[in-house]
Parts: C-alpha cells; structure tokens; sequence
C-alpha cells in the first residue's frame, strides 16, 4: 500500500475562495508540500496556514530564482523524492499549489515525476483569470466570443501578433512588462478596452484602467482586454 497523491488548488488568495473538498484535504493533512523561491514565503502555504494541523509535516520545495530550466527541474526532482518517501510510508501528501494546480502551476512537474509510480489526485480551484473578471466586474467572453489567454513574458511582435486577432485576451505574468504591453496594446487600438488588476482576492487587491496601472507591476497582476468599449452589450 502507498499513500495518494493530492494536487490542491488554493485559488487566488483569498482563503475562504477556497474549495470544500481543498478545506477538508488540507485541514486532515499530515504531510504537506509547497513550492516556495528563494528568500521568501510560499504564496500558496499563506493561504492555507490557517487550516492546516499544527501537527503536520511540512515538505517546503525551494526553487531557485533562475529563468534557467536545469535548477528548478533540480529542485523538483528532490521534492518529488521527499514526498515519495512519505507515499512510500502509506501517508498521503497534500501538495498546496496557488490557483488551480494544472493552470500554468508548478505542481505539473511533480504531477510528471510521481504519476507513474502513484496515485495522484488533482483538486481544481479558482484560476486567477476568472478572479480578476470578478474584480474588474465584466464577463470575460460572451456569446461566440472566444478567449485568449497569453503571458506578458513573451517578446513584443509574438505579443502583437497573438492579440492583434483575438477577441476578449487575458495577458498574464505582466511584472515587469507592463510597458510593453501597453505599447502594444495603445498600436492595436485595444488599450481603451483593457483593466489592470494587481492581487485579486487579496485585501490590497488594486482595479484600474490600464492607463492608470503604475509600474511596474507586481507578479500578481494581470491584464483583461475586450474588443470594444462595451463588448459584452
């Protein structure tokens, strides 16, 4: 007998947009396990530190602040070994991951090393797209509108190229490229249309126009285009 496997799904950051099921695994935890960088806190362990057991063993996974692939994989590859050894031992391991655990979160590369040795689990949340949208207050996508979602990390004519063609867009990972989505947003004529969103959920949650957005932004904030002024009338 081994332990299960569950990828947690915290959501965006307010604790109680926490699902029931996530509230019950993670409170009945004995071992859990979080990505956390260098130097800081995990995100996705403030979320959920008030509903954890005082008693429960905790599998922090460092990774390395690097845009570089080889120490993160090394990193992963030594949190996917400490929590096989917990599996091995018939104890399951709850592994907290911030939003939705399979929406560009980090638990895929764990859910890649123990899926073939384990039974793993996946626990969904609320994605911070659809966070944001209710923060900004206006639908993301409406009849035959479709949605597309893309990280500000990329270079600015694969930037222009995606959205110049999309409907209601989505631009993640906005950080330090806040200006230069907004020039490419301000070329196409869609700036006018866009809202800026900094830590939805969160008590110092900031709403603006995109033309309002100081900079440069924080890693928690994300850009909701539509097509028009009122694209959802």
């Amino acid at each position: 007998m081994t332990g299960t496997v569950h990828g947690v799904g915290v959501g965006p950051g307010d604790p109680e947009l926490m699902t029931l099921k996530a509230f019950r695994l993670i409170s009945g935890a004995e071992v859990v396990a979080y990505p956390i960088l260098e130097a800081s806190e995990s995100f996705a362990r403030s979320v959920a530190a008030k509903v954890m057991s005082p008693a429960v063993k905790e599998i922090p996974i460092t990774v390395p602040m690097s845009t570089r692939r080889a120490p993160a994989q090394a990193a992963y590859d030594r949190g996917s070994d400490a929590i096989a050894t917990e599996l091995e031992a018939d104890r399951d391991v709850v592994v907290l991951c911030e939003g939705d655990p399979l929406f560009y979160g980090s638990f895929m590369y764990l859910h890649s090393r123990l899926s073939g040795r384990f039974r793993v689990e996946v626990v969904p949340g609320v994605n911070s797209v659809t966070a944001c949208a209710a923060a900004l207050g206006r639908p993301l996508v409406a009849r035959n509108e479709a949605l597309t979602i893309i990280p500000g990390t990329l270079p600015e004519a694969e930037l222009e190229h995606r959205i110049a063609g999309a409907d209601a867009v989505a631009i993640m990972k906005v950080g330090r490229h806040l200006e230069k989505i907004r020039r490419v947003l301000a070329r196409l004529g869609r700036a006018e249309t866009a809202g800026y969103i900094e830590r939805a959920t969160l008590a110092n949650q900031k709403v603006l126009p995109l033309g309002e957005a100081p900079g440069p932004a924080p890693y928690f904030s994300m850009i909701l285009v539509g097509r028009k002024v009122d694209p959802w009338l």
